[in-house]
């Protein structure tokens, strides 16, 4: 039997296979970009099509380059959270576009809920609070505005991206696919309460979700059914939201153990151990994994723009040709010459939760260069990671170090900064795929291969630190801007 691990990192902006040893080693990988789709302001959508057809595209090159199905022990699954897609279970189709987690279109259902007094027993509940972020107010929202969502009765299926996922991989023209979804995506839909483990029916009741198309709800690691597509069978052996997947892959295990994922947006997890954590400064406690149906719960704080920044700053406004040319243009300047840029443009996620905030960049004069603006971006994921800093520490989780991954720490200058501005110790992992990594230690451990994650763990890898070394007088004159300038941010009519 081989022991290579096939993972598929089903993400915001696109969609990737890759192969692993048991070493942690990565043997392959094939990534294509997804489509993201605005069709009004506050509104973002994605083609769960063509979710499907370039996942089972970049699946098929991974593959082949393993040697054929025959070579691969088992599938884990990690995918972008609270992002819903809706489907008919006799067809397989999806019934409408996929609704993103930065989707904000739900935001006066929300702020409805909240004022009505819902929010302490959602809170109290689920770990989180009423904002359009998650999945259930999406589902409530479909329901009663997409008429072939809610004429589809009996046939239809909701789920989060990797339910989706699954179903496709699983069903055969024989009968439909297996309907799960493992409890850390279940804990991101304001539907599930997190001490139990189960869906809550107050919750279905409050946001208006069809019971009976929801998914079945599953551990992280086990034989979750099989997949043919591919010649030999191939079982699927690990499951779980991206963020939890990076906070398996960066071997966070013991209590206080952070890490912060700069990817499309920026998440910070904090291991919690058995026990759900209660935040009183608008953090969340979310499922870290479930194994042998037994949970362990982490402290989490999420922002909703950060690579995507750096993305808009290329595609939209043509600032930068590429990613990589933001470390040179933040060195070529001495500071961000007092330009400040607030990144709300999908609203201010944690502590801040302003689902209306839009985006701005201050300070500007005749002085301004291009390179003050994209230091400017740079820096503003150190401060939304210090805002976050502060509500943990307030919490009684002041972060000892962090252990930063996600497409952006390939970047030296923000690495540094990062330390700078947050005052601890910044561990890099040199292969900073870990949401990837994550998932296949679940597989590893769904089939057989490492015991639990302990053993797991074999597979992180070396990494490399970064230490403050800025001035407490100038750190504190950066966060005093940046304060400033989210202060106006949320002000603004």
């Amino acid at each position: 039997m081989s022991d290579l691990l096939l993972v598929i990192d089903e993400g915001t902006t696109s969609t990737r296979a890759m192969l692993f040893q048991p070493d942690g080693q990565c043997r392959a990988t094939k990534a294509l970009e997804l489509t993201q789709h605005y069709p009004a302001p506050g509104r973002v959508e994605h083609d769960a099509r063509e979710i499907w057809e370039k996942t089972l595209a970049v699946t098929c090159a991974v593959i082949a380059e393993a040697g054929g199905a025959e070579k691969i022990a088992a599938i884990g699954i990690t995918n972008q959270r609270e992002t819903v897609v809706f489907w008919d279970r006799e067809t397989g189709e999806p019934l409408s576009p996929a609704i993103v987690w930065q989707d904000r279109r739900t935001a006066a259902t929300c702020r409805d809920l909240k004022e009505a007094g819902n929010e302490p027993m959602v809170q109290a509940k689920t770990g989180l609070l009423l904002d359009p972020y998650f999945s259930g107010s999406k589902i409530g929202w479909a329901m009663q505005n997409w008429p072939e969502v809610k004429a589809a009765g009996k046939r239809l299926a909701v789920g989060t991206v990797e339910s989706w996922l699954i179903w496709k991989l699983t069903a055969n023209e024989n009968r439909g696919g297996l309907h799960i979804t493992d409890a850390t995506n279940a804990s991101r839909t304001a539907l599930m309460a997190i001490g139990s483990g189960n869906w809550d029916d107050g919750l279905i009741d409050l946001f208006g979700a069809p019971r009976a198309a929801l998914p079945e709800i599953v551990d992280c690691a086990g034989r979750f059914g099989e997949t043919t597509l591919f010649g030999a069978a191939i079982p699927i052996c690990g499951i779980a939201g991206d963020q939890q997947a990076a906070t398996i892959g960066q071997s966070c295990l013991k209590v206080g153990e952070t890490k912060a994922t700069f990817g499309t947006g920026a998440f910070v997890l904090s291991q919690a151990g058995p026990t759900p954590p209660t935040s009183r400064n608008r953090l969340l406690s979310t499922i870290v994994w479930q194994l042998d149906g037994r949970r362990a719960y982490a402290l989490e704080g999420s922002v909703f723009v950060a690579g995507s920044l750096i993305k808009w700053l290329r595609d939209e406004v043509g600032l930068i040709g590429s990613a990589a040319e933001t470390e040179a243009l933040a060195h070529s300047v001495a500071d961000n010459g007092g330009v400040y840029c607030v990144p709300a443009l999908s609203g201010l996620g944690a502590p801040w939760w302003e689902p209306d905030a839009r985006g701005s960049i201050s300070g500007l004069s005749f002085s301004t260069g291009k390179a003050h603006i994209v230091r400017a971006a740079l820096e503003a994921m150190a401060h939304q990671a210090h805002d976050l800093k502060t509500a943990f520490a307030a919490d009684g989780v002041d972060w000892k170090s962090v252990r930063i991954d996600g497409g952006m720490v390939a970047n030296n200058w923000m690495a540094q900064d990062m330390a700078d501005i947050l005052g601890v110790c910044v561990e890099r992992p040199k292969f900073a795929e870990t949401t990837a990594l994550g998932a296949a230690m679940l597989a590893g451990i769904g089939c057989g291969l490492f015991a639990d994650l302990a053993a797991a763990s074999v597979m992180r890898g070396a990494v490399e630190t970064f230490e403050p070394q800025i001035a407490a007088d100038a750190r504190d004159a950066r966060l005093d801007g940046w304060r400033a300038a989210v202060q106006r941010v949320i002000a603004a009519p």
